[in-house]
């Protein structure tokens, strides 16, 4: 996997900017401020040389760069990123001594191996490993990047201004280079290229612009603003932003308006790892790359991993490089932690609290009980039992805040109980009629209205107190979702669809067509995919923004019976499911395959629940009369609690 990764093409890349560049000693041409791993080098090579007739050794042929250009120039000055050399303009040096004309020439590195040595490079530079990467230069023959992106460099994090964009009219044409970021067309020096380097002469005018402000070079930064910046005709509306800088009488100000570090290093390396993007990888490499395909790497095997249910870091401190990512499934929510029994009939429905500490669970024997989650261990116990609903508990709706509960009860029940979950009490008991079949109901996002209707064609919006305030006729309601915009809701109909309906300007259109019943759904908290529980053809899942069939989850029983799905876990990479059965399915969102078939209920399981807060816990309710709770294995080997935890 990590080498899949490595060969992805090269990317913009962000992070923290790179250590401050440390000027060296000397120059290895200087003889006394030869690095000591040099020189050792070159003293071996000596007493190499001695020992076969004391004949001077013959350099081998160099070795080429990836651009196929020599990598050997003039002897040239020490480089302020502190990389000691005698050649390539302050680059590490092409040659590699050699024995003589019978000693075994080197092998040619394949390009793979020299994007990995000038990776490899790269890093130990960051870590100020300066002389390391000047000896591996050296012996590979190959060089970190272009001399001319070295000099661009060394002037940029100096502040030399005028030198750096003297610079871009070297680099302008090594952007012609096949491994080049940019799009480009045809030559001698392409459109987008010419705008390229428009954009990294604005970038370099913008700092040199803002450090003279900074050091209260006012007419000096007016000049730059006017004669150098205003001329280049690009991004006018940013000149103006620029302009405005002026006015700032402190350089605190002046950093705090413009969201900037301040002349020196930091914002200079920032600057530079902007700049970098427009160059091909060939002339010098985008910023911290190996770092950035490692933690790819790293995303790659997590986003494979059919069992990984934890948040992982996006850096790599915390990650082992030396092992693959691996999730048990001892550590998913496979394995049954407890048996609620309180119920003395059908459990029809069970729905978590948005904040993970309560479960809500309503059944046949007309009672809505009340669980709390402790924190710690994780274990239900009963906080309170709601009563009195005469036709059973079908279906019930946690407010926003987790202050109030609705509960429905099933096709012959006109009633709807609002409950405060707090006190207990019951703040709304609502009917409209008789003749009314109230079985479904959603909360607006505001927490101040609901909607509910059901089979008979009753579709209501009403307030925290009962009051009518809209309603839909012709509506023969199945199941219904508020969307977050406030204003539309998602509706299933006895016509196999899923319809959306603004009760503002009292228009509606069509989303999901099936084939089938819809008997449930439910919608990801992005509000882009819907989960629907579809009669004789078990789990779909619906794109609702490109109105399409994503996938068809498999191994589910599902006729008549109304069973509700939930989409889980961290991130609601997981999706499980209630069955006729007596399981409870689970599979990864993007798995048509269920990666766990949870047994233990005895009748059909009417409703799955995960708590949004805590990954690792699940609900299930059952025809069997029981709240089942899932979690992770109860006792897990020492290797999966220690060490690596199978999830690095």
């Amino acid at each position: 996997t990590l080498a899949s990764a490595a060969s992805s093409s090269d990317s913009e890349t962000g992070g923290a900017s790179p250590p401050p560049r440390k000027k060296s000693r000397g120059s290895a041409a200087e003889g006394a401020g030869e690095s000591g791993a040099s020189a050792a080098v070159n003293a071996f090579y000596k007493m190499q040389a001695n020992g076969t007739g004391g004949q001077e050794p013959e350099p081998e042929p160099q070795l080429s760069c990836r651009n196929g250009e020599s990598s050997s120039s003039a002897a040239g000055a020490v480089h302020s990123n502190g990389l000691q050399s005698s050649a390539n303009n302050g680059l590490p040096s092409t040659e590699s001594p050699a024995s003589d004309t019978s000693t075994k020439k080197k092998k040619r590195l394949s390009q793979s191996d020299e994007d990995v040595i000038r990776l490899i490079g790269q890093h130990l530079h960051g870590l100020g490993l300066n002389q390391t990467v000047d000896l591996l230069m050296q012996e590979s023959g190959c060089r970190l990047e272009h001399p001319a992106a070295t000099k661009f460099r060394n002037h940029v994090m100096e502040g030399e201004w005028e030198k750096a964009e003297s610079d871009l009219n070297e680099l302008k044409a090594l952007m012609h280079s096949p491994s080049a970021v940019v799009v480009r067309v045809q030559s001698p020096l392409s459109i987008s290229t010419v705008r390229c380097v428009n954009r990294m002469k604005f970038l370099l005018l913008q700092q040199k612009y803002l450090e003279y402000l900074e050091d209260g070079k006012i007419l000096e930064a007016l000049q730059v603003l006017r004669a150098e910046l205003t001329p280049l005709k690009y991004n006018t509306e940013r000149i103006h932003v620029l302009s405005g800088y002026l006015m700032c009488s402190l350089p605190d100000d002046l950093r705090a308006k413009a969201e900037w570090e301040g002349k020196g290093t930091a914002s200079r390396s920032k600057l530079l790892d902007k700049l970098q993007t427009y160059l091909p990888p060939s002339v010098m490499l985008p910023p911290r790359r190996l770092q950035a395909l490692l933690r790819q790497a790293v995303e790659l095997q997590r986003d494979r991993c059919l069992y990984h249910n934890t948040k992982l870091d996006s850096g790599l401190d915390n990650v082992s490089l030396l092992i693959d990512h691996v999730c048990s499934r001892k550590q998913f929510p496979c394995y049954t932690q407890q048996i609620l029994t309180e119920h003395c009939n059908e459990v029809w429905f069970c729905k978590f609290s948005h904040d993970g500490t309560k479960l809500a669970s309503g059944s046949k024997d007309t009672t809505v009980i009340i669980w709390q989650v402790d924190p710690d261990s994780h274990q239900l116990k009963q906080l309170k039992t709601l009563e009195g609903h005469a036709y059973g508990v079908s279906y019930l709706a946690w407010s926003p805040d987790d202050t109030y509960l609705i509960a429905c009860g099933p096709d012959d029940c006109s009633e709807l109980w609002l409950w405060n979950v707090q006190t207990g009490e019951l703040r709304t008991k609502m009917s409209q009629s008789h003749e009314d079949s109230l079985t479904s109901v959603a909360w607006n996002p505001d927490g101040k209205r609901f909607v509910t209707g059901g089979q008979r064609g009753q579709f209501y919006q009403c307030d925290l107190d009962g009051n009518l305030l809209d309603s839909w006729e012709g509506v023969r309601v199945q199941c219904l979702w508020c969307v977050s915009d406030g204003r539309t809701v998602l509706a299933s109909d006895t016509h196999q669809r899923i319809r959306g309906y603004n009760f503002e300007d009292l228009t509606d259109r069509n989303i999901v067509q099936e084939d089938h019943p819809i008997m449930s759904f439910t919608v990801s908290k992005s509000g882009r995919l819907a989960l629907l529980n579809v009669a004789t053809q078990g789990v779909h899942l619906w794109d609702l923004q490109d109105r399409v069939l994503v996938r068809k989850y498999q191994g589910v029983t599902q006729g008549f019976y109304t069973i509700h799905s939930c989409f889980g876990g961290y991130n609601e990479d997981f999706i499980a499911s209630g069955s006729e059965d007596h399981k409870v399915y689970i599979w990864h969102k993007r798995s048509e395959l269920p990666i766990a078939e949870l047994t233990g209920h005895t009748r059909t399981v009417n409703c799955v629940s995960w708590n949004p807060a805590l990954p690792g816990l699940m609900a299930s309710a059952s025809d069997d009369g029981t709240v089942r709770v899932w979690g992770p294995a109860p006792f897990l080997d020492s290797q999966e609690t220690e060490g690596h935890h199978w999830d690095i």
